[in-house]
């Protein structure tokens, strides 16, 4: 009886410092207080970020209407892109700090944690000036009423309170290559994200950065996604960056599968911002 009155306290205060332990996080609001974002480089940004290349509907014409819908399969269940068009079933009435939470720390609006598998993990290096203008942007694009479909992720994690055990693991704001020229790091670690799909990832879906993009299975079990590493990719950086602009490798082979979005929005970028990429992939160390 004397175990159990110890035991008792111990477990409810055990269980009250995991609840503050893995709960959701938040921007600070001063960094956004008085930003004003500017619709013209906010397209800079949606288009080096790839947004419309998930959350456009599956076979939609028009790829900037982000109604979503496109599934996106993983060993923790599929997960469906959401509708995020300026509208009352994306996010119309939000705030900017409101999607500053969600880019950046991974926050829904109800204060809910949300799934790595939107690249937040990656985008919380965004600076807020960027994520100010792509929010511009993004109001300008076309509406769409459709309702986002939900996940299909079961137990255990469809409890969402424990993706705050997965970010304290995780989730961090800190540089794979902190000594990488500055644009290259950003678009390759930051906005393109390229790590999430070219990084293997270790039994509870973490990145593996002793590996960064030295390749992985294709999350949908078809197939592998390449290494960027030297010693598996050995194409110039004139090789790189004409591959980025047309989808033409040296050998005359063709971009294909997801890589034709990524390479469409890469085309749309400048001759300067591609460069930077291959600058980055060029200088990766091999693969541990």
């Amino acid at each position: 009886m004397r175990i159990v009155k110890v035991l008792v306290p111990v477990a409810v205060v055990a269980a009250g410092v995991a609840w503050w332990l893995t709960a959701p996080s938040h921007v600070d609001e001063v960094a956004f207080d008085g930003l004003t974002g500017d619709a013209a480089r906010g397209e800079t940004v949606f288009t080096a970020a790839g947004c419309a290349s998930c959350h456009h509907a599956p076979e939609a014409e028009d790829k900037l209407i982000l109604a979503g819908g496109q599934p996106f399969a993983s060993d923790f269940g599929t997960f469906y892109a959401p509708n995020i068009s300026p509208s009352g079933e994306g996010l119309g009435g939000w705030t900017l700090t409101e999607f500053a939470d969600a880019v950046t720390q991974g926050t829904g609006r109800e204060g809910e944690h949300l799934y790595p598998a939107f690249p937040y993990t990656a985008y919380t290096k965004m600076r807020a000036q960027d994520v100010a203008d792509l929010w511009a942007y993004m109001q300008t694009l076309p509406p769409s009423d459709v309702a986002s479909k939900p996940h299909d992720v079961g137990f255990p994690f469809n409890i969402r309170r424990s993706l705050g055990g997965w970010k304290l693991l995780f989730f961090t704001d800190q540089y794979v290559m902190p000594e990488a020229e500055d644009r290259g790091r950003y678009l390759v670690e930051t906005l393109a994200h390229c790590g999430e799909c070219h990084t293997p990832r270790n039994a509870l879906g973490g990145l593996d950065t002793s590996r960064w993009l030295a390749g992985a299975p294709n999350p949908s079990g078809q197939g592998t996604i390449p290494a960027l590493t030297p010693d598996k990719l050995s194409w110039s950086a004139e090789d790189i960056s004409y591959y980025l602009e047309t989808g033409f490798t040296p050998d005359y082979d063709s971009v294909g599968g997801h890589m034709a979005e990524v390479v469409d929005n890469f085309s749309k970028l400048s001759a300067e911002d591609r460069q930077a990429v291959a600058a980055y992939v060029k200088a990766l160390p091999a693969a541990e």
